[in-house]
C-alpha cells in the first residue's frame, strides 16, 4: 500500500540527524512506495493539509490511502518502520 510522506522541502539534506530524513530513509530501506510531498519550513500556519491531518505543524507526517496519518517524533516514526509495523493499527 502506497503512503504520503509530508516532509519539508530540504530534500537534499540527507542526514541521520534531519528528523524528515530519517522517515524517509526508513521508508526506503523497508522498500515501502512513498509519494513524497514537500512544503516549505516557514511560516508553519501555511501547513495546512499537515495540520488538518495530524493536529499539528510538526514535519514529517505519513498520509495513509484511506485519509489516516501517522506522525510521532522521527525516531519512533523510523524506528515503527523498520520494525515492520508502520500499517498495524493501534
Amino acid at each position: 500500500m502506497p503512503v504520503t510522506l509530508h516532509r519539508c522541502s530540504l530534500t537534499g539534506f540527507k542526514s541521520r540527524f534531519h528528523p524528515c530524513w530519517r522517515v524517509e530513509s526508513a521508508l526506503r530501506d523497508q522498500g515501502i512506495e512513498y509519494t513524497r510531498v514537500t512544503q516549505m519550513g516557514v511560516p508553519k500556519s501555511r501547513r495546512t493539509a499537515l495540520i488538518a491531518g495530524t493536529g499539528q505543524k510538526k514535519f514529517p507526517a505519513i498520509e495513509f490511502e484511506d485519509g489516516s496519518w501517522y506522525r510521532a517524533e522521527s525516531n519512533d516514526m523510523a524506528a515503527r518502520i523498520r520494525a515492520g509495523h508502520l500499517f498495524d493499527t493501534d
